[in-house]
């Protein structure tokens, strides 16, 4: 699958222009990375982009602190894509069961399940 005509959020580490313009040249991807606050072109970001990166960046750290998702001992390739694979969708699971059973915000990941 090819992505084109779209914006992708971007971390900060992914300031450099000359990415951003060749992705848009080739591809029509724009690059969307938040600026520092000690940068001259500074202008804070669209907040519902904002606001996405923080989930993301919530995700992420849930996947590698609470389901130790770098921690990985499988011995072979498909050992890993399984423990990967169980590991998010475990977390899915419960973002589910939060959001929809027990009508509780799903980033509270270690909490009881009983309602």
């Amino acid at each position: 699958m090819q992505l084109s005509d779209c914006v992708i959020l971007a971390d900060k580490g992914y300031l450099s222009s000359t990415i951003q313009l060749d992705l848009f040249k080739e591809v029509n991807i724009q690059l969307e990375t938040p600026k520092r606050k000690n940068q001259k072109d500074y202008k804070p970001q669209f907040y519902p982009f904002k606001k996405y990166r923080k989930r993301i960046e919530t995700l992420f750290s849930q996947l590698c602190d609470q389901f130790m998702i770098r921690r990985n001992y499988a011995k072979t390739f498909q050992g890993y894509k399984t423990r990967i694979l169980t590991k998010i969708t475990t977390l899915t699971a419960i973002q589910y069961l939060n959001r929809f059973v027990f009508n509780r915000n799903i980033n509270k990941l270690k909490i009881n399940l009983v309602g």
